[in-house]
């Protein structure tokens, strides 16, 4: 088995990252805390495998919030945002009709 490939989170301006820092200082909501540290984290070319060390995560769930902040941008960091088995986007709880 091959190693896999470092995943950093895309270029963030200055902006993105003072509201990144704020958010990391002033998050309520835990999920919405970890999602951000990890995004500051990558964004402070700090590879998985020491985000993952330090912060106790999974790889998956760094390498998955990396992909996804880098293709909805702060709307990942929602805690309402998830990803059903399939890969697309799921917001709250499904409803199903029968």
């Amino acid at each position: 088995m091959g190693r896999r490939p470092s995943v950093f989170v895309r270029p963030v301006s200055m902006e993105e990252g003072r509201r990144l820092q704020r958010i990391s200082r002033t998050a309520k909501d835990p999920v919405r805390l970890r999602r951000a540290i990890v995004v500051l984290m990558s964004a402070q070319c700090q590879a998985i495998k020491d985000i993952t060390s330090l912060m106790q995560f999974d790889e998956d769930y760094v390498r998955g919030v990396i992909h996804t902040f880098n293709d909805r941008g702060f709307d990942t960091l929602d805690p309402k945002w998830s990803e059903d088995a399939a890969g697309r986007s799921v917001s709250g709880c499904a409803s199903t009709s029968v």
